[in-house]
């Protein structure tokens, strides 16, 4: 019988690429950049499987060139699938996967990171050092926010965001609230507020941990800013549209909230000037998932999803 023939939309680590070229016809794409429309519309047409990931952007539109395309899945690599339209994709019977479970303690590692990063002024700090202007330690040099025992504010109690919370608790003795789309119970102290702005005003530091997409473009915005202490810190690993990036520029530019870390943005890989040019700002480059052991995780379940449809299983991933 002979193999599916498959397109990976991007290179992944040796072990998933060795296991990948045993299970299939593979082809790799040997670029780091998303997809473009015309790459896409061709692996819909040449290909039985395409694992996308990240910017590559099956929209409404791609799909609509096809009645049934010859690729029937999209084993996405990564937990966020904001985009992939899912209902184009089901109506042109294109199952979708993805990773979740894989990315969740590597990404509230990270989210931690940029917590104490902002409040700490760790960037900042570096930045000072590097330039040789350091005149050494005085008792009022920097002076930041000690998180432990204050406040953290979780918005998207889902697993990234509990796993945030766990660390926050447990290590640092921090009070949790959070908000969620739903109700929810968890199995240590946190407290589940009523709105967004309540959760913002309460907080001492607020971190977005909520899925991308529709629902959730702009969540964050001037309203939000406006509500939170000058004290207070933002923090954002989830997607970058959920932030209104210009109304986060201007609540840092006038000293309305203390600081804020970022991993991803709104136009991701492009980043704002004006947030360039801030020093109360923590910039990383979608460093989430970016260790060795998850990545190959991650791709090890996107294999797994293959594999699974084309035995004729139901995906243990599928959305």
């Amino acid at each position: 019988m002979s193999k599916k023939k498959v397109l990976l939309a991007r290179r992944l680590p040796d072990a998933v690429l060795a296991r990948a070229d045993d299970l299939f016809d593979l082809t790799l794409r040997d670029k780091t950049a998303p997809m473009t429309p015309s790459e896409m519309r061709a692996g819909l047409a040449i290909y039985d499987a395409i694992m996308p990931t990240l910017g590559d952007r099956f929209s409404a539109d791609i799909f609509n060139e096809f009645g049934r395309p010859r690729c029937k899945i999209l084993a996405n690599f990564g937990v966020g699938y904001n985009h992939i339209d899912i209902e184009a994709a089901r109506a042109h019977a294109v199952t979708v996967t993805n990773t979740p479970g894989a990315v969740t303690d590597a990404t509230a590692d990270i989210a931690m990171t940029l917590i104490l990063m902002s409040a700490r002024r760790a960037a900042e700090g570096e930045r000072l050092v590097r330039s040789g202007a350091w005149e050494g330690w005085h008792p009022t040099q920097m002076l930041g926010l000690h998180v432990s025992g204050k406040t953290v504010g979780i918005v998207g109690m889902g697993r990234i965001g509990q796993a945030i919370a766990r660390r926050c608790h447990f290590g640092f003795g921090m009070e949790v609230l959070f908000v969620n789309r739903s109700q929810k119970t968890v199995d240590f102290p946190a407290t589940q507020v009523a709105d967004l702005a309540e959760l913002a005003a309460r907080c001492d530091v607020l971190v977005a941990a909520t899925p991308g997409g529709a629902e959730t473009h702009h969540l964050i915005g001037a309203d939000v800013f406006n509500a939170m202490k000058p004290t207070a810190h933002f923090v954002n690993i989830s997607r970058g549209d959920v932030v209104d990036e210009g109304a986060l520029v201007s609540a840092l530019q006038s000293g309305r909230i203390a600081g804020a870390g970022l991993d991803v943005y709104e136009l991701e890989p492009e980043v704002p000037a004006a947030l360039r040019a801030l020093e109360n700002v923590v910039l990383l480059p979608h460093l989430g998932t970016a260790a060795e052991e998850v990545r190959i995780d991650m791709g090890m379940m996107v294999l797994d999803n293959l594999q699974a449809f084309f035995n004729g299983e139901a995906p243990p991933n599928k959305l």
